[in-house]
């Protein structure tokens, strides 16, 4: 029992210290690394436009149910909240 305690400890313990050093590693890394010239500014022209929530038409495909009874497609209405669409220039 305390062998086994202490076997649990130990691998924590270095299951630990190597995700440690991962991180470690791959912030040294990630900084040495040259930087794409050919990303968008964050002040790149772009144009944004709040839509309203509405409710928009969904196409409901046909199916047959647990019961093997066929219920045909049908056209549904569902909400979509409101949100911003943004499209870059």
């Amino acid at each position: 029992m305390i062998n086994g305690l202490k076997r649990a400890a130990v691998l924590g313990a270095a299951t630990v210290a190597l995700a440690t050093g991962a991180v470690v590693g791959t912030v040294g890394t990630a900084s040495a690394a040259p930087q794409d010239q050919h990303h968008r500014s964050s002040a790149a022209p772009h144009h944004c436009v709040k839509v309203a929530g509405h409710w928009a038409r969904q196409w409901r495909p046909a199916f047959r149910d647990r019961h093997h009874r066929w219920h045909p497609g049908q056209w549904t209405r569902v909400w979509v909240p409101a949100h911003r669409e943004c499209h870059h220039r």
